[in-house]
């Protein structure tokens, strides 16, 4: 009784937080580009938010992280509309669409599977964001007993999970981890005020800049991948809310998929480096596993739209739980997430409950109604985004480039930073061109000097000795698990060349 008087105490708050004209207007505008942004195929969250980091640095903390996530939903949202439309994934997890969705546009089926996708995202978002009401408070009340050695050991855990368990070779994934905590070591030493490579730049002292490294990842990068790729024109059909309306066996055979994707996307986006297109796709094999019409998968099954679509935006609310309860990002876009706390002056972990409730509370209420905006945005409004995808890539790529320059400009004022954002943008072009992941090393440059700092205070206060790592049992299970998933991928790898 205590937990749930508790409970709606602090969901007032966040209520109270949330309705206010300020935040719901950060919320509307996230949601709004989050969709203009996913809608468009070859960018996706991850440059929006990038984009909008800098931003971050005038805003207060609540609007700021409100604002951010409501890219993110937003991006997931319309993500799948170039892929239903054109057949070409605006995203990573909006992949799936294509199979089935592209196929159904091509029968003029185009507007079901649109609204299907918006009303299977709106029900998944919905579940990932209660779970995540009602486990983030659970879990962080748990975790403020955590020591330095157990945020050491949980770091470790993430950064190569992360790297291990997502897609490429996780050999690569771990090398790019260590490059990312290499990058992390630049910059003064926490301890001693010393500075640390940073080669006599006075830029330097202050470490690489997130927002620079991040926007040079990831939006410079696509614009560089993007130069050549030629523009493809949606099919010409209608998309009235009449044409949107599913028949009721279309309603009779999604609801079954939406259930059961929500509950696989639940769990896999409170994994790191679970969440995004793996479990879509592990959502898309188990419908067409268990369906009874397993032939009609792949020309138009809008199975294969409900499900893999609710599975995706459970995993974008449940993966807001490590990343707000234990300070540990799952993938990049929690990373960023994590990085816009940290500009904000706040640490991350259990502690943003207990000193920061109208901070994680309004951001949960604000999950509910950035939802409803985009309910609102994506049904009557789809013709709007449909048109949108007719803009030309010579004229969207380089307002990309000149907006992602002023901002890392603005947060400094520093061209050292526009020449940082530049050069990464370079070598994430050739990062992809080796096939060597970024987000590994986006994860190492943020967990990096916070994994440092515990490790050393943990070996302050143990006098130097490296016991208490086994000692402490949520310490060794979490060594462990990181011991066993590393075998596990070099087992995995030096299998891969055997067969070969």
């Amino acid at each position: 009784m205590e937990f749930f008087s508790l409970f709606a105490a602090n969901l007032s708050i966040g209520i109270q937080e949330a309705v206010t004209l300020t935040n719901l207007w950060y919320c509307f505008v996230g949601v709004f580009l989050g969709t203009l942004v996913g809608v468009l195929p070859g960018l996706g969250s991850l440059i929006a938010i990038s984009l909008l980091l800098p931003i971050t640095y005038h805003l207060p903390a609540t609007g700021a992280l409100i604002m951010l996530a409501g890219v993110y939903f937003g991006a997931d949202y319309g993500g799948g509309t170039c892929s239903i439309l054109l057949g070409v994934p605006g995203h990573a997890a909006a992949a799936v669409d294509v199979l089935d969705g592209y196929p159904m546009a091509k029968q003029g089926r185009g507007g079901i599977a649109l609204f299907m996708k918006c009303i299977a995202s709106f029900w998944g978002s919905v579940v990932g964001i209660t779970l995540l009401m009602f486990f983030a408070p659970i879990l962080a009340g748990w975790a403020l007993n955590f020591g330095p050695s157990e945020y050491c050991a949980l770091m470790l855990l993430g950064l190569i999970a992360a790297s291990t368990v997502g897609q490429g070779s996780p050999i690569k994934g771990v090398a790019m981890v260590f490059v990312g905590l290499i990058l992390g070591v630049v910059g003064t030493d926490i301890n001693s005020g010393v500075s640390r490579f940073a080669f006599d730049i006075p830029e330097l002292t202050d470490g690489i800049s997130l927002v620079a490294m991040a926007m040079g990842l990831f939006a410079i990068t696509e614009v560089i991948k993007s130069a050549n790729t030629s523009r493809v024109t949606p099919e010409e059909q209608s998309f009235s809310l009449r044409d949107q309306m599913p028949t009721r066996e279309d309603w009779r055979r999604s609801f079954g998929p939406m259930l059961r994707g929500s509950g696989l996307g639940a769990f896999f986006g409170s994994l790191p480096g679970t969440s995004g297109g793996m479990a879509t796709f592990l959502s898309y094999s188990m419908e067409k596993r268990i369906s009874k019409h397993p032939e009609e998968f792949g020309k138009g099954a809008i199975e294969g739209i409900a499900g893999p679509e609710a599975c995706n935006n459970a995993g974008v609310g449940t993966a807001f739980i490590p990343t707000l309860t234990l300070g540990i990002p799952g993938d990049a876009i929690m990373a960023l997430m994590l990085g816009a706390l940290t500009i904000q002056g706040i640490q991350p972990g259990p502690q943003v409950l207990t000193s920061h409730p109208e901070l994680f509370w309004g951001l949960i209420v604000s999950f509910f109604i950035g939802n409803l905006f985009l309910v609102i945005l994506n049904i009557p409004l789809i013709g709007m985004w449909v048109k949108l995808l007719s803009i030309p890539y010579h004229l969207m790529f380089p307002s990309i480039v000149l907006f992602t320059c002023i901002g890392v400009y603005s947060t400094s004022n520093s061209t050292f930073d526009v020449w940082i954002l530049l050069g990464f943008g370079f070598v994430g072009y050739l990062m992809a061109l080796l096939r060597l992941e970024v987000v590994p090393v986006l994860l190492g440059l943020i967990l990096g000097p916070m994994l440092e700092e515990n490790f050393r205070r943990t070996l302050l206060l143990s006098r130097g000795s490296f016991s208490v790592f086994v000692e402490r049992p949520i310490t060794a299970v979490a060594l462990a698990v990181c011991a066993g998933l590393l075998i596990w991928s070099i087992w995995g790898s030096m299998k891969k060349k055997v067969v070969a």
